[in-house]
C-alpha cells in the first residue's frame, strides 16, 4: 500500500492505494518563493512590462481608482496597495485622490464587503489613507462605455471607475475553468461591470475553447480583453503564487503584456503533462479555503478531466463545511433535470452559479463522482447527483467496485490549482 495525504479543510486525510494500482501523484512544479514580499512588489512596479512606471504616468491632480479582490479571496492586498500608493506619491498624488473599489463578486453572492472586513482585507494603514467603496453590479447609475466588436457585449461600468484618470487592477493569476486564467483583464468584468455585461460574457462559456489554460480561440477571454480595453485600464499588478500560496513573482505594467507574462509562469508551475490516463482519479480540491463549499470545490473536477478515461471514476475530497455555497447552483440542480435544459437556461436566462450546474451535469454524463465531504447525503445525492462516502478509503473501495480491481489510479492533492494534461508518449517526445 502507498499512503497519499490529501488536504481536507484545514487538515489532511490519507488515502491508501495498492502499489500495483497507483500511477502516481500529480503535483505542481515546485517554485521557490521570494524572501521579501514587499521588495518583490516594489521591484515589479519599478520594472513595468509594456508601459512606463506609475510615477511617470500619473499627475498630481489625477483621480486614481484601485480595484481589488473582495474578502473571499486571499490576496495580500495591503502590501500591494501600500506599494502602489508609494509609487503614486512619487508623482505627487495625494491620498485623498485615491479610491479603492472592492470587486462585487456577484458570483459568490457577496456583493458588499462589510466595513468590519475592511481591515482584514486592506490593513489598518490603508483604511486611514484612502476612500473605500463597494461596487454594485445592479446599480442604476452605471456608465455605458461602448460595445465589444466581436461579441456585441454592451459594457456598463461603475461610474467612479469609468471617470477615473488612472485605473489600476490588483489580482492574482491562476487557472480559471472558462476564462482560461483569472487576473489581468478579468478583474474589470467581475469587479466593476454591470450584471447584464457579466451575464453576456458568461454565456460564452458554452464555447468549446472556453476552458482552463486556454486563451487562443477562447471567446470569454477575447470579450474580457475588449471590455477591459473599453474601460481604459491604465496599469495592473498581478501576482503568481506557488502551491503553498507563497509569492513566486509579481508582474506590473500593461493590461495585456504583464498579464501574459504572468500566464507563462502559471503554466510553468501548474500545467503538468502525463502519459497515462487513469481509471480512477482521487482529487482533493486543495483544502481550505477552496473546499469551503461544493461550488468552489467543483473546479478541481473540471481541471482533471483530461487525465481520466471516459467512464472513469472521480473521487472528490472536499470538506464543504458551508454546504453547496451558491443558491443558483442549488436551484438549477433541483429545477433542471438534464444537460439540454440547463444549456437552454444558460442561453435564455443566465445567472451566476448556474454554470456550475451545467458543468457538473456535463461531467456526470461520462463519469461517476464520489464525494468525500461533510455535506449531508440528501443534498449530495438527491440534489447534486453525486455518490458519497464518509472516508476517502471507502470512496476508493467503491470506485474499484465500479471500474474493476485492476484499475489504475492518479492522486491529485491540489486539484483546484493544477491542470494536468494528457499526451501520448510519442507526442510528449516531440
Amino acid at each position: 500500500m502507498v499512503d497519499v495525504w490529501l488536504p481536507y479543510g484545514k487538515t489532511d486525510v490519507c488515502v491508501r492505494v495498492p502499489a500495483r494500482n497507483l500511477l502516481g501523484s500529480i503535483v505542481p512544479v515546485q517554485k521557490s518563493s521570494v524572501s521579501d514580499f514587499k521588495v518583490e512588489i516594489e521591484r515589479a512596479l519599478k520594472e513595468p512590462i509594456g508601459t512606463g512606471r506609475l510615477s511617470e504616468i500619473a499627475k498630481p491632480e489625477s483621480k486614481i481608482v484601485i480595484l481589488v479582490d473582495d474578502v473571499t479571496c486571499r490576496n495580500p492586498n495591503e502590501f500591494m496597495i501600500l506599494a502602489v500608493l508609494s509609487e503614486l506619491s512619487i508623482a505627487g498624488v495625494k491620498d485623498e485622490n485615491v479610491t479603492i473599489i472592492f470587486d462585487c463578486n456577484l458570483y459568490n453572492n457577496s456583493k458588499n464587503v462589510k466595513p468590519e472586513d475592511y481591515a482584514a482585507v486592506l490593513g489598518a494603514d490603508v483604511l486611514k489613507r484612502v476612500k473605500i467603496v463597494n461596487h454594485d453590479a445592479k446599480a442604476k447609475d452605471l456608465v455605458y462605455v461602448g460595445t465589444t466588436s466581436s461579441y456585441d457585449n454592451k459594457v456598463f461600468l461603475n461610474p467612479i471607475f469609468a471617470e477615473a484618470d488612472i485605473k489600476i487592477l490588483l489580482s492574482d493569476v491562476n487557472m480559471h475553468y472558462y476564462a482560461g486564467y483569472s487576473g489581468g483583464r478579468k478583474s474589470v468584468m467581475s469587479g466593476v461591470c454591470g450584471v447584464e455585461t457579466m451575464r453576456h460574457n458568461s454565456v460564452m462559456m458554452l464555447n468549446s475553447n472556453a476552458k482552463a489554460g486556454v486563451l487562443n480561440g477562447n471567446s470569454v477571454h477575447e470579450d474580457l480583453t475588449e471590455v477591459a480595453r473599453l474601460a481604459k485600464v491604465t496599469f495592473i499588478v498581478n501576482i503568481v503564487t506557488n502551491s503553498k500560496g507563497e509569492l513566486v513573482k509579481a508582474f506590473a505594467g500593461d493590461l495585456e503584456a504583464a498579464f501574459l507574462e504572468a500566464v507563462k509562469l502559471v503554466d510553468e508551475i501548474y500545467k503538468v503533462t502525463v502519459d497515462r490516463r487513469a481509471d480512477i482519479i482521487v482529487v482533493s480540491a486543495g483544502g481550505y479555503p477552496v473546499d469551503v463549499t461544493l461550488s468552489q470545490a467543483y473546479m478541481a473536477i473540471d481541471n482533471v478531466l483530461d487525465v481520466v478515461k471516459r467512464g472513469g471514476v472521480i473521487v472528490l475530497v472536499a470538506e464543504c463545511p458551508k454546504g453547496h455555497g451558491n443558491q443558483v447552483f442549488y436551484d438549477w440542480m433541483t429545477r433542471l433535470t438534464d444537460l439540454k435544459s440547463t444549456e437552454k437556461e444558460i442561453k435564455r436566462n443566465f445567472a451566476m452559479g448556474g454554470h456550475k450546474a451545467y458543468y457538473l451535469l456535463k461531467v456526470l454524463q461520462n463519469h461517476p463522482i464520489i464525494l468525500v465531504s461533510s455535506l449531508p447525503d440528501y443534498y449530495a445525492t438527491n440534489v447534486f447527483k453525486l455518490k458519497t462516502a464518509r472516508a476517502v478509503n471507502d470512496a476508493l473501495t467503491e470506485a474499484f467496485k465500479l471500474v474493476g480491481s485492476a484499475s489504475r489510479v492518479w492522486t491529485i492533492p491540489a486539484g483546484s490549482y493544477i491542470l494536468p494534461e494528457y499526451k501520448a508518449p510519442e507526442e510528449a517526445k516531440t
